[in-house]
Protein backbone atom coordinates (compact mmCIF):
# COMPACT_ATOMS: atom_id res chain seq x y z
CA UNK A 1 0.00 0.00 0.00
CA UNK A 2 1.30 3.44 -0.96
CA UNK A 3 -0.20 6.46 0.84
CA UNK A 4 0.10 10.09 -0.26
CA UNK A 5 1.12 12.95 2.02
CA UNK A 6 -2.54 13.88 2.50
CA UNK A 7 -3.48 10.38 3.64
CA UNK A 8 -5.00 8.94 0.46
CA UNK A 9 -4.21 5.42 -0.75
CA UNK A 10 -2.36 5.81 -4.05
CA UNK A 11 -2.08 2.15 -4.97
CA UNK A 12 -2.36 -1.36 -3.57
CA UNK A 13 -0.16 -4.32 -4.38
CA UNK A 14 -0.90 -7.88 -3.35
CA UNK A 15 1.51 -10.81 -3.08
CA UNK A 16 4.62 -8.66 -3.13
CA UNK A 17 7.95 -10.41 -3.50
CA UNK A 18 10.35 -10.62 -0.58
CA UNK A 19 12.61 -8.07 -2.25
CA UNK A 20 9.73 -5.62 -2.73
CA UNK A 21 8.60 -5.99 0.85
CA UNK A 22 12.08 -5.03 2.10
CA UNK A 23 11.71 -1.57 0.58
CA UNK A 24 8.59 -0.52 2.50
CA UNK A 25 8.68 2.27 5.07
CA UNK A 26 6.56 0.36 7.56
CA UNK A 27 5.54 -3.26 8.02
CA UNK A 28 2.09 -4.02 9.38
CA UNK A 29 1.77 -7.24 11.33
CA UNK A 30 -1.79 -8.54 11.43
CA UNK A 31 -4.99 -8.65 9.42
CA UNK A 32 -5.93 -5.33 7.83
CA UNK A 33 -9.62 -4.35 7.69
CA UNK A 34 -11.29 -1.08 6.71
CA UNK A 35 -12.21 1.19 9.59
CA UNK A 36 -15.88 1.71 10.40
CA UNK A 37 -17.67 5.07 10.31
CA UNK A 38 -19.74 5.72 13.43
CA UNK A 39 -22.80 7.30 11.83
CA UNK A 40 -24.58 8.53 14.96
CA UNK A 41 -22.91 10.11 17.97
CA UNK A 42 -24.01 12.52 20.72
CA UNK A 43 -20.64 13.32 22.30
CA UNK A 44 -22.07 15.20 25.28
CA UNK A 45 -23.92 12.09 26.44
CA UNK A 46 -20.59 10.40 27.20
CA UNK A 47 -20.56 12.39 30.46
CA UNK A 48 -23.68 10.65 31.79
CA UNK A 49 -23.12 7.01 30.85
CA UNK A 50 -24.22 4.77 33.71
CA UNK A 51 -25.97 7.59 35.61
CA UNK A 52 -29.51 6.69 34.53
CA UNK A 53 -29.46 3.06 35.66
CA UNK A 54 -31.47 3.55 38.83
CA UNK A 55 -35.23 3.34 39.14
CA UNK A 56 -37.18 6.58 39.28
CA UNK A 57 -39.94 4.83 41.24
CA UNK A 58 -42.15 4.77 38.17
CA UNK A 59 -41.99 2.81 34.93
CA UNK A 60 -38.66 3.88 33.46
CA UNK A 61 -38.47 4.49 29.74
CA UNK A 62 -36.89 6.79 27.17
CA UNK A 63 -38.71 9.80 28.55
CA UNK A 64 -37.53 9.32 32.14
CA UNK A 65 -33.99 8.81 30.80
CA UNK A 66 -34.31 12.05 28.83
CA UNK A 67 -34.96 14.00 32.04
CA UNK A 68 -31.61 12.82 33.44
CA UNK A 69 -29.90 13.71 30.18
CA UNK A 70 -31.38 17.22 30.11
CA UNK A 71 -30.17 17.82 33.66
CA UNK A 72 -26.63 16.97 32.60
CA UNK A 73 -26.83 19.20 29.53
CA UNK A 74 -27.78 22.23 31.62
CA UNK A 75 -24.22 22.37 32.96
CA UNK A 76 -21.79 21.44 30.18
CA UNK A 77 -19.60 24.31 28.90
CA UNK A 78 -17.47 24.37 25.72
CA UNK A 79 -14.19 23.45 27.40
CA UNK A 80 -15.81 20.50 29.19
CA UNK A 81 -17.43 19.32 25.95
CA UNK A 82 -14.03 19.38 24.24
CA UNK A 83 -12.51 17.09 26.86
CA UNK A 84 -15.57 14.82 26.94
CA UNK A 85 -15.53 14.51 23.14
CA UNK A 86 -11.79 13.88 23.09
CA UNK A 87 -12.22 11.00 25.55
CA UNK A 88 -15.07 9.60 23.48
CA UNK A 89 -13.26 9.84 20.16
CA UNK A 90 -10.21 8.14 21.65
CA UNK A 91 -12.49 5.28 22.73
CA UNK A 92 -13.95 5.14 19.23
CA UNK A 93 -10.53 4.76 17.65
CA UNK A 94 -9.64 2.00 20.10
CA UNK A 95 -12.90 0.24 19.17
CA UNK A 96 -12.24 0.31 15.41
CA UNK A 97 -14.15 3.43 14.37
CA UNK A 98 -12.08 5.71 12.13
CA UNK A 99 -14.74 8.35 11.40
CA UNK A 100 -17.61 9.86 13.40
CA UNK A 101 -20.78 11.74 12.46
CA UNK A 102 -21.51 14.09 15.34
CA UNK A 103 -25.25 14.76 15.67
CA UNK A 104 -24.85 17.93 17.72
CA UNK A 105 -27.85 19.71 19.20
CA UNK A 106 -26.24 21.26 22.30
CA UNK A 107 -25.82 24.65 20.62
CA UNK A 108 -26.30 27.52 23.08
CA UNK A 109 -25.20 28.79 26.46
CA UNK A 110 -27.05 27.46 29.53
CA UNK A 111 -29.36 30.49 29.48
CA UNK A 112 -30.36 29.77 25.89
CA UNK A 113 -28.42 32.62 24.30
CA UNK A 114 -26.12 31.92 21.37
CA UNK A 115 -22.36 31.89 21.86
CA UNK A 116 -20.34 34.57 20.06
CA UNK A 117 -19.71 31.90 17.45
CA UNK A 118 -23.10 30.15 17.23
CA UNK A 119 -21.35 26.93 16.23
CA UNK A 120 -19.10 26.93 19.31
CA UNK A 121 -20.17 23.54 20.63
CA UNK A 122 -19.96 21.72 17.31
CA UNK A 123 -16.53 23.26 16.73
CA UNK A 124 -15.34 21.94 20.09
CA UNK A 125 -16.23 18.44 18.86
CA UNK A 126 -14.44 19.12 15.58
CA UNK A 127 -11.35 20.27 17.49
CA UNK A 128 -11.47 17.13 19.64
CA UNK A 129 -11.75 14.88 16.57
CA UNK A 130 -8.75 16.52 14.92
CA UNK A 131 -6.69 16.28 18.08
CA UNK A 132 -7.19 12.53 18.49
CA UNK A 133 -7.05 11.80 14.75
CA UNK A 134 -10.54 10.55 13.88
CA UNK A 135 -12.38 11.60 10.72
CA UNK A 136 -15.35 13.92 11.22
CA UNK A 137 -18.75 14.64 9.71
CA UNK A 138 -20.49 17.60 11.34
CA UNK A 139 -24.26 17.23 11.68
CA UNK A 140 -25.59 20.48 13.18
CA UNK A 141 -29.07 19.75 14.47
CA UNK A 142 -32.14 21.69 13.42
CA UNK A 143 -34.34 21.85 16.52
CA UNK A 144 -37.23 24.32 16.79
CA UNK A 145 -40.25 22.86 18.62
CA UNK A 146 -41.10 20.80 21.69
CA UNK A 147 -43.60 18.42 20.11
CA UNK A 148 -45.62 17.53 17.02
CA UNK A 149 -47.53 20.35 15.37
CA UNK A 150 -45.18 23.13 16.48
CA UNK A 151 -45.64 22.83 20.24
CA UNK A 152 -43.50 25.30 22.22
CA UNK A 153 -40.08 24.04 23.28
CA UNK A 154 -39.52 23.33 26.96
CA UNK A 155 -37.14 24.89 29.45
CA UNK A 156 -34.87 21.84 29.12
CA UNK A 157 -34.57 22.42 25.37
CA UNK A 158 -33.47 26.06 25.46
CA UNK A 159 -29.89 25.17 24.51
CA UNK A 160 -31.08 23.36 21.37
CA UNK A 161 -33.52 25.58 19.51
CA UNK A 162 -33.00 27.83 16.47
CA UNK A 163 -35.19 29.43 13.86
CA UNK A 164 -34.25 29.08 10.21
CA UNK A 165 -31.95 32.11 10.07
CA UNK A 166 -30.19 31.22 13.29
CA UNK A 167 -29.66 27.65 12.19
CA UNK A 168 -28.31 28.63 8.76
CA UNK A 169 -25.84 31.04 10.38
CA UNK A 170 -24.69 28.26 12.68
CA UNK A 171 -24.38 25.84 9.74
CA UNK A 172 -22.26 28.30 7.73
CA UNK A 173 -19.98 28.86 10.74
CA UNK A 174 -19.32 25.14 10.88
CA UNK A 175 -18.70 24.82 7.14
CA UNK A 176 -16.22 27.71 7.20
CA UNK A 177 -13.99 25.77 9.62
CA UNK A 178 -13.85 22.45 7.77
CA UNK A 179 -10.88 21.21 5.81
CA UNK A 180 -11.04 19.09 2.67
CA UNK A 181 -11.51 15.61 4.10
CA UNK A 182 -14.07 16.72 6.70
CA UNK A 183 -17.77 16.61 5.86
CA UNK A 184 -20.93 18.47 6.84
CA UNK A 185 -24.57 17.51 6.66
CA UNK A 186 -27.77 18.57 8.36
CA UNK A 187 -29.72 16.83 11.12
CA UNK A 188 -33.38 17.73 11.56
CA UNK A 189 -33.65 16.27 15.04
CA UNK A 190 -37.03 14.54 14.73
CA UNK A 191 -40.56 15.22 13.53
CA UNK A 192 -41.28 16.42 17.08
CA UNK A 193 -38.73 19.19 16.70
CA UNK A 194 -39.38 20.58 13.20
CA UNK A 195 -42.24 21.48 10.88
CA UNK A 196 -42.67 20.57 7.24
CA UNK A 197 -42.21 24.13 6.06
CA UNK A 198 -39.16 24.74 8.26
CA UNK A 199 -37.39 21.63 7.03
CA UNK A 200 -38.20 22.33 3.38
CA UNK A 201 -36.96 25.91 3.69
CA UNK A 202 -33.72 24.85 5.41
CA UNK A 203 -33.03 22.06 2.91
CA UNK A 204 -33.61 24.45 0.00
CA UNK A 205 -31.12 26.90 1.53
CA UNK A 206 -28.35 24.30 1.84
CA UNK A 207 -26.44 22.32 -0.81
CA UNK A 208 -28.59 19.52 -2.21
CA UNK A 209 -26.10 16.66 -1.94
CA UNK A 210 -25.24 16.72 1.77
CA UNK A 211 -26.10 13.99 4.29
CA UNK A 212 -29.50 14.42 5.96
CA UNK A 213 -29.90 12.58 9.28
CA UNK A 214 -33.20 12.31 11.14
CA UNK A 215 -34.36 10.45 14.27
CA UNK A 216 -37.57 8.63 13.39
CA UNK A 217 -40.06 6.18 14.93
CA UNK A 218 -37.74 5.34 17.81
CA UNK A 219 -40.44 5.09 20.46
CA UNK A 220 -44.01 3.78 20.36
CA UNK A 221 -45.20 6.96 22.11
CA UNK A 222 -43.60 8.98 19.32
CA UNK A 223 -45.48 6.97 16.69
CA UNK A 224 -48.78 7.28 18.57
CA UNK A 225 -48.37 11.05 19.03
CA UNK A 226 -47.56 11.46 15.35
CA UNK A 227 -50.74 9.59 14.34
CA UNK A 228 -52.81 11.76 16.69
CA UNK A 229 -51.27 14.88 15.15
CA UNK A 230 -51.53 14.13 11.44
CA UNK A 231 -53.17 10.74 10.97
CA UNK A 232 -49.96 9.19 9.64
CA UNK A 233 -47.07 7.27 11.11
CA UNK A 234 -43.70 9.12 11.11
CA UNK A 235 -42.11 7.16 8.25
CA UNK A 236 -45.25 7.50 6.13
CA UNK A 237 -45.22 11.25 6.73
CA UNK A 238 -41.58 11.70 5.72
CA UNK A 239 -41.67 9.49 2.63
CA UNK A 240 -44.77 11.25 1.34
CA UNK A 241 -43.52 14.82 1.79
CA UNK A 242 -39.78 14.66 1.14
CA UNK A 243 -37.56 13.25 -1.60
CA UNK A 244 -35.83 10.77 0.68
CA UNK A 245 -32.84 9.34 -1.18
CA UNK A 246 -29.40 7.83 -0.70
CA UNK A 247 -28.14 11.01 1.00
CA UNK A 248 -30.55 10.44 3.89
CA UNK A 249 -29.92 8.44 7.05
CA UNK A 250 -32.96 7.63 9.18
CA UNK A 251 -31.91 6.90 12.74
CA UNK A 252 -33.43 4.02 14.74
CA UNK A 253 -36.64 3.60 12.67
CA UNK A 254 -37.56 1.01 15.28
CA UNK A 255 -41.31 0.85 14.82
CA UNK A 256 -42.17 0.44 11.14
CA UNK A 257 -44.88 -1.49 9.35
CA UNK A 258 -44.09 -3.63 6.32
CA UNK A 259 -45.03 -0.95 3.77
CA UNK A 260 -42.85 1.58 5.59
CA UNK A 261 -39.87 -0.78 5.66
CA UNK A 262 -40.26 -1.43 1.95
CA UNK A 263 -40.54 2.26 1.11
CA UNK A 264 -37.56 3.02 3.32
CA UNK A 265 -35.40 0.38 1.65
CA UNK A 266 -36.45 1.43 -1.86
CA UNK A 267 -35.61 5.06 -1.16
CA UNK A 268 -31.92 4.18 -0.90
CA UNK A 269 -31.59 5.83 2.51
CA UNK A 270 -29.40 4.27 5.19
CA UNK A 271 -30.84 2.87 8.40
CA UNK A 272 -28.80 4.29 11.26
CA UNK A 273 -28.92 1.53 13.85
CA UNK A 274 -27.58 1.88 17.40
CA UNK A 275 -28.37 -1.47 19.05
CA UNK A 276 -26.69 -0.90 22.42
CA UNK A 277 -28.49 2.42 22.91
CA UNK A 278 -31.79 1.06 21.62
CA UNK A 279 -31.49 -1.82 24.09
CA UNK A 280 -30.45 0.44 26.97
CA UNK A 281 -33.41 2.75 26.38
CA UNK A 282 -35.90 -0.05 25.81
CA UNK A 283 -36.76 1.26 22.35
CA UNK A 284 -37.65 -2.03 20.70
CA UNK A 285 -36.22 -4.10 17.85
CA UNK A 286 -35.77 -2.90 14.28
CA UNK A 287 -37.09 -5.39 11.70
CA UNK A 288 -33.70 -5.82 10.09
CA UNK A 289 -34.44 -9.10 8.23
CA UNK A 290 -37.38 -7.63 6.32
CA UNK A 291 -35.46 -4.40 5.65
CA UNK A 292 -32.45 -6.27 4.24
CA UNK A 293 -34.63 -8.55 2.16
CA UNK A 294 -36.15 -5.43 0.60
CA UNK A 295 -32.65 -4.26 -0.38
CA UNK A 296 -32.06 -1.89 2.53
CA UNK A 297 -28.68 -0.63 3.72
CA UNK A 298 -27.60 0.00 7.31
CA UNK A 299 -24.74 1.44 9.31
CA UNK A 300 -24.08 1.58 13.05
CA UNK A 301 -23.60 4.30 15.64
CA UNK A 302 -22.86 4.54 19.34
CA UNK A 303 -25.54 7.23 19.97
CA UNK A 304 -25.76 7.68 23.78
CA UNK A 305 -22.26 6.16 24.27
CA UNK A 306 -23.51 3.57 26.77
CA UNK A 307 -21.12 1.37 24.81
CA UNK A 308 -18.46 2.31 22.27
CA UNK A 309 -17.71 -0.90 20.41
CA UNK A 310 -17.98 -2.01 16.79
CA UNK A 311 -18.22 -5.64 17.84
CA UNK A 312 -20.89 -5.06 20.47
CA UNK A 313 -23.12 -3.01 18.16
CA UNK A 314 -22.99 -5.69 15.45
CA UNK A 315 -23.34 -8.53 17.93
CA UNK A 316 -26.43 -6.95 19.52
CA UNK A 317 -27.89 -6.28 16.08
CA UNK A 318 -27.74 -9.98 15.25
CA UNK A 319 -28.41 -11.42 18.70
CA UNK A 320 -31.72 -9.63 19.31
CA UNK A 321 -32.95 -11.10 16.03
CA UNK A 322 -31.83 -14.57 17.15
CA UNK A 323 -33.66 -14.23 20.46
CA UNK A 324 -36.78 -12.93 18.78
CA UNK A 325 -36.89 -15.69 16.15
CA UNK A 326 -35.08 -18.49 18.00
CA UNK A 327 -32.78 -18.93 14.99
CA UNK A 328 -29.10 -18.37 14.24
CA UNK A 329 -27.33 -16.26 11.59
CA UNK A 330 -30.51 -14.33 10.91
CA UNK A 331 -29.05 -11.27 9.21
CA UNK A 332 -26.80 -13.13 6.82
CA UNK A 333 -28.14 -11.84 3.53
CA UNK A 334 -25.30 -13.08 1.32
CA UNK A 335 -26.23 -13.84 -2.28
CA UNK A 336 -23.17 -16.03 -2.55
CA UNK A 337 -24.54 -19.23 -1.01
CA UNK A 338 -24.22 -22.06 -3.54
CA UNK A 339 -24.54 -24.84 -1.01
CA UNK A 340 -20.88 -25.77 -1.43
CA UNK A 341 -19.04 -26.58 1.76
CA UNK A 342 -16.12 -24.27 1.02
CA UNK A 343 -15.18 -21.20 3.01
CA UNK A 344 -15.53 -19.09 -0.11
CA UNK A 345 -19.17 -19.94 -0.63
CA UNK A 346 -20.45 -20.27 2.91
CA UNK A 347 -22.47 -17.48 4.40
CA UNK A 348 -20.41 -15.72 7.05
CA UNK A 349 -22.64 -13.69 9.34
CA UNK A 350 -19.89 -11.59 10.94
CA UNK A 351 -18.41 -10.74 7.56
CA UNK A 352 -21.79 -9.73 6.17
CA UNK A 353 -22.55 -7.51 9.16
CA UNK A 354 -19.13 -5.87 9.06
CA UNK A 355 -19.26 -5.18 5.33
CA UNK A 356 -22.72 -3.62 5.69
CA UNK A 357 -21.53 -1.42 8.56
CA UNK A 358 -18.55 -0.19 6.52
CA UNK A 359 -20.55 0.55 3.37
CA UNK A 360 -23.58 2.05 5.11
CA UNK A 361 -21.50 4.09 7.53
CA UNK A 362 -19.40 5.61 4.76
CA UNK A 363 -22.46 6.54 2.72
CA UNK A 364 -24.25 8.10 5.70
CA UNK A 365 -21.18 10.16 6.61
CA UNK A 366 -20.77 11.55 3.11
CA UNK A 367 -17.60 9.59 2.38
CA UNK A 368 -17.61 9.18 -1.39
CA UNK A 369 -15.01 6.43 -1.47
CA UNK A 370 -14.25 4.22 1.49
CA UNK A 371 -12.77 0.86 2.27
CA UNK A 372 -9.24 -0.14 1.35
CA UNK A 373 -8.92 0.95 -2.26
CA UNK A 374 -6.90 3.34 -4.37
CA UNK A 375 -8.29 6.87 -3.96
CA UNK A 376 -9.78 6.25 -0.52
CA UNK A 377 -8.51 7.68 2.75
CA UNK A 378 -6.05 5.31 4.40
CA UNK A 379 -8.33 4.52 7.35
CA UNK A 380 -7.99 0.96 8.55
CA UNK A 381 -7.61 -1.28 11.55
CA UNK A 382 -5.17 -4.12 12.18
CA UNK A 383 -6.33 -7.19 14.06
CA UNK A 384 -3.87 -9.04 16.26
CA UNK A 385 -3.56 -12.54 14.82
CA UNK A 386 -1.92 -13.69 18.06
CA UNK A 387 -4.96 -12.72 20.13
CA UNK A 388 -6.34 -15.89 21.78
CA UNK A 389 -9.77 -15.30 20.25
CA UNK A 390 -8.36 -15.00 16.72
CA UNK A 391 -5.64 -17.65 16.70
CA UNK A 392 -5.65 -19.93 13.65
CA UNK A 393 -8.50 -18.00 12.05
CA UNK A 394 -8.23 -16.89 8.44
CA UNK A 395 -10.32 -14.92 5.95
CA UNK A 396 -14.03 -14.78 6.78
CA UNK A 397 -13.63 -16.93 9.89
CA UNK A 398 -11.32 -14.24 11.24
CA UNK A 399 -13.97 -11.53 10.94
CA UNK A 400 -16.66 -13.83 12.34
CA UNK A 401 -14.44 -14.57 15.33
CA UNK A 402 -13.69 -10.90 15.93
CA UNK A 403 -17.35 -9.84 15.74
CA UNK A 404 -18.86 -12.67 17.77
CA UNK A 405 -16.08 -13.89 20.06
CA UNK A 406 -13.59 -11.06 20.63
CA UNK A 407 -13.66 -7.34 21.42
CA UNK A 408 -11.58 -4.17 21.08
CA UNK A 409 -8.61 -5.86 22.73
CA UNK A 410 -8.11 -7.76 19.47
CA UNK A 411 -7.30 -4.52 17.62
CA UNK A 412 -3.54 -4.19 17.39
CA UNK A 413 -3.42 -0.82 15.60
CA UNK A 414 -5.61 1.81 13.99
CA UNK A 415 -4.57 4.06 11.11
CA UNK A 416 -6.32 7.24 10.02
CA UNK A 417 -5.15 9.17 6.96
CA UNK A 418 -2.19 6.80 6.86
CA UNK A 419 -0.96 7.64 10.37
CA UNK A 420 -0.92 5.15 13.22
CA UNK A 421 -3.23 6.72 15.81
CA UNK A 422 -3.57 3.61 18.00
CA UNK A 423 -0.70 1.20 18.68
CA UNK A 424 -1.16 -1.83 20.93
CA UNK A 425 -4.45 -0.35 22.07
CA UNK A 426 -2.90 2.98 23.15
CA UNK A 427 -2.99 6.57 21.92
CA UNK A 428 0.03 8.86 22.30
CA UNK A 429 -2.01 11.41 24.29
CA UNK A 430 -4.08 8.90 26.26
CA UNK A 431 -2.83 9.80 29.75
CA UNK A 432 -3.50 13.52 29.25
CA UNK A 433 -6.91 12.83 27.66
CA UNK A 434 -7.95 10.67 30.61
CA UNK A 435 -6.75 13.27 33.13
CA UNK A 436 -8.68 16.14 31.55
CA UNK A 437 -11.80 14.01 31.11
CA UNK A 438 -11.72 13.24 34.83
CA UNK A 439 -11.39 16.96 35.65
CA UNK A 440 -14.39 17.75 33.39
CA UNK A 441 -16.49 15.14 35.20
CA UNK A 442 -15.42 16.52 38.58
CA UNK A 443 -16.43 20.02 37.51
CA UNK A 444 -19.81 18.82 36.32
CA UNK A 445 -20.34 16.97 39.59
CA UNK A 446 -19.39 20.03 41.63
CA UNK A 447 -21.87 22.20 39.68
CA UNK A 448 -24.92 20.11 40.62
Amino acid sequence: MSVSADGVIENLRLNCSEQESKSVDERIAGAVLPGVANLHSHAHQRAMTGLAEQSSGEQDNFWSWRKVMYQMLERINPDQLYHIARMLYLEMLQAGYTHVAEFQYLHHMPNGNAYKNPAEMTLQCLRAARDVGIGFTALPVLYRYGGFGGQPSTEGQKRFTNDQDGFCRLWECVRAELIEEERIGVAPHSLRAISESLLKDVLSALPNDIPVHLHIAEQTTEVEDCVKWCGQRPMEWVLERFSVNADWCLIHATHLEESELTGFAQSGATAGLCPTTEANLGDGIFNAPMFLQAGGRFGIGSDSQISVSVTEELRWLEYVQRLLRRQRNVLNNSENNTGNNTDRNRKHCGTQLFQQAVTGGNKACGIAQGGISAGAQANFIVLDMAHPRLMERTRNELIDSWIFAADSSAIRAVYTKGYRTIENGKHADEIEIHRNFKIALQQLGDSQ
